[in-house]
């Protein structure tokens, strides 16, 4: 057994208590080591949680830079806005919060179920609408009561506008709310701030980096419950930059209106500079519904429409030019060494080997020199002319006159047509280019497409013998365009024969200006959407009153005035149109925009006159579209027609628009395919007389 001394329990406690004070010490420098390192090191980090309990910041969104016209006047501005919003992640008790919101601000019961239906639909960071353009009374009733309303975001900013409306809506285009694509692929918190929104189409879109600025930022000091005790200091915004067009903001809204009820479009060019004074496609949607969140229920109206309303078909639709290429086609034969006093004698119908091919004149025209085959319109010439030099002589200066051509344009749309020869037709079909291809396409037919900025390019270029280019952006002052490559005595021959089409008993006499002084140059143009049979040629062909709207003929239009000293042209076309109503056809559209021009109080009178007669003007007709579609028997019940549409695409990329694309592509290919196997317009005739 061992013996414990006195002096060896002296030595155990010792060690014990040493030991003990080491480890006291070891925690207490711990401890110390941890106080130093929260208070020093971590001292920041601290500060702004601790800071971020107490004051909660908040991103203002930047106010949109302005497109204006070409003298200031706003196409796109900003107006103020209260607005209240729900955020579906931050959301509680939504019965609760819907009530009271229903009660502060006397919502109606469709409007509380498109709310619900909203939400039910939303993406959970993406703001609900519940209202705006609110008055301050109702904004600060909301805002007073945020304890009791979570989830909902009350927003004093901006908001886009468009004063304009639909005349602008393929121009500007419109603002959005981010999509959950676009947030998930930039993290960008101002993505999901409550009243921002990004450029969903149009020059909205393209020119999105210039026009959305810098947002700014809000403090605010509130409680541990979140009720707000004051506002701190405020991070101004930095508004996005002005976007300054060359459109002329009176025409463009005035050739909107004046294209009525037709399907179409009108695009005016200045001969000096190549500025787009007007680029109008109508009918169209009203940017304002959609950067407000368009409705199930104007969607499906836009969808359904047959004239295509989302469709920019400016530069999105292409057609066969028709007519319209005649002064081009002169242009290249002068150019290829035709004497423009030759004749050729139009009797109505050309064999040209196994083939007879007709003119829209039945009876013929009799021996024509170019002047009056441009203005009569007569297919035999060209025919017969464009058969000696060969269709690859012709191309060429189709495309110096703008066909066929892309251009550097601040859109993500444009289709830029066919302007086909030997070596296209050999690489697309695999097949060897034929005299019948070539008469097709002398009359802009066959396989030749322009969109209707192309074909007021053709005029501008033809009436100022220079290589214009199109522009929109107001960047300084235009270069100065090269002259064509065409002689000034060739260009003076077909202006000639262009003011005689107007002015000497050519196709188009209504369009005569009533402006003392100003004459117009001009050439009509008819492109037919169907294949006309020989049968039919026989029996009788159907003229478009018989015909459903799809199956009309479209009608085109180009000129330029003064016809002594160009310095605006314009080219029109109005899809199926038929040339059957006097004022809304292309002759008398095209004389009261170019009257507009030069005396701007005749062509509002005319304007006057001839509007209420088409069902009054843009907003007028609109309205009642949407109130017969909503009385439709298919109308949607109020609460779902009432709600957002959450599928709503771009329009220019819209499921309809891609449609009517298609149809036009399968138009121009059952065309082409009808002149393989003799049946072309060439063949069975085409139907300009009825311009």
């Amino acid at each position: 057994m061992r013996n414990v001394t006195e002096a060896s329990q002296t030595y155990s406690f010792s060690r014990r208590a040493m030991m003990l004070g080491v480890g006291q010490g070891l925690v207490a420098v711990t401890l110390a080591g941890r106080m130093t390192w929260l208070a020093v090191a971590e001292n920041e980090r601290y500060r702004m949680l601790a800071e971020s309990n107490r004051v909660n910041m908040t991103l203002v969104p930047p106010r949109r830079g302005w497109i204006v016209d070409r003298h200031g006047a706003p196409l796109a501005n900003n107006r103020t806005d209260f607005r209240v919003d729900i955020i579906p992640d931050r959301l509680e008790d939504k019965d609760r919060v819907l009530a009271l919101l229903r009660d502060i601000l006397a919502l109606p019961p469709e409007e509380m179920d498109r709310i619900a239906t909203d939400l039910k639909h939303a993406a959970g960071f993406q703001p609900v609408q519940v209202a705006e353009n609110l008055n301050w009374e109702q904004f600060a009733a909301v805002s007073v009561r945020l304890p009791e309303l979570i989830g909902v975001a009350p927003t004093r900013g901006f908001a886009r506008s468009y004063p304009a409306g639909p005349a602008v809506a393929h121009l500007t285009g419109y603002v959005g709310a981010a999509s959950a694509e676009q947030y998930q692929k930039t993290k960008d918190p101002l993505m999901v701030t409550p009243g921002f929104k990004l450029g969903k189409d149009g020059l909205e879109k393209t020119l999105e980096k210039s026009l959305r600025g810098e947002p700014g930022a809000k403090r605010v000091e509130v409680t541990a419950r979140g009720k707000v005790v004051r506002e701190l200091e405020t991070r101004s915004d930095t508004p996005g930059q002005t976007a300054r067009l060359t459109i002329d903001a009176g025409l463009q809204e005035y050739a909107a209106r004046r294209l009525g009820t037709n399907s179409g479009s009108a695009v005016v060019i200045d001969c000096d500079s190549g500025d787009i004074l007007a680029m109008v496609s109508m009918p169209a949607y009203d940017p304002n519904s959609f950067s407000d969140g368009i409705s199930h229920l104007e969607w499906k109206m836009l969808s359904d429409d047959d004239h295509v309303p989302l469709m920019n078909k400016t530069l999105q639709g292409l057609y066969p030019p028709g007519s319209t290429v005649k002064p081009m086609n002169a242009l290249a034969l002068l150019m290829a060494g035709v004497d423009p006093h030759a004749r050729v004698s139009c009797s109505g119908a050309m064999r040209v080997g196994n083939g007879v091919f007709h003119c829209h004149k039945r009876r013929g025209h009799g021996p024509l020199d170019m002047k009056n085959a441009v203005m009569q319109s007569c297919d035999i010439y060209f025919y017969e002319m464009i058969r000696r030099v060969g269709y690859d002589a012709i191309a060429p200066v189709a495309r110096m006159c703008g066909l066929g051509e892309k251009y550097h344009l601040p859109f993500d749309t444009q289709r830029y047509g066919t302007v086909p020869d030997s070596a296209w037709k050999l690489k697309k079909y695999k097949d060897a280019w034929t005299v019948a291809d070539s008469l097709n396409a002398s009359i802009g037919q066959g396989y030749v497409l322009a969109n209707p900025l192309q074909l007021a390019v053709m005029a501008a270029r033809i009436g100022s013998g220079r290589h214009l280019q199109p522009r929109l952006l107001m960047n300084g002052r235009a270069p100065l365009a090269a002259p064509l490559a065409a002689s000034a005595e060739h260009l003076a021959i077909v202006r000639d024969a262009m003011f005689g089409v107007v002015n000497q008993g050519g196709t188009a006499g209504s369009a005569r200006l009533q402006v003392p002084g100003i004459t117009l140059a001009a050439k009509t143009g008819t492109a037919q959407v169907r294949r006309i049979t020989m049968a039919e040629r026989g029996s009788g062909v159907l003229n478009n009153r018989q015909l459903p709207f799809k199956l009309r003929d479209h009608a085109l239009f180009v000129c330029f005035a003064p016809a002594d000293k160009p310095k605006y042209a314009a080219g029109i076309v109005l899809e199926h149109n038929g040339h059957l109503i006097r004022n809304l056809d292309t002759p008398l559209i095209a004389r009261d925009i170019m009257t507009y021009m030069f005396d701007r109080d005749r062509a509002l009178a005319a304007l006057a006159e001839g509007e209420p007669t088409w069902g009054g003007d843009i907003a007028t007709r609109g309205a009642a579209q949407a109130a017969a579609f909503r009385a439709a028997a298919n109308a949607p019940a109020p609460g779902v027609g009432a709600a957002t549409e959450t599928n709503a695409t771009q329009p220019t990329a819209a499921p309809a628009v891609e449609a009517a694309t298609a149809a036009q592509n399968a138009t121009a290919e059952a065309l082409g395919a009808a002149t393989a196997s003799g049946n072309g317009i060439a063949q069975v005739g085409s139907t300009e007389s009825q311009e």
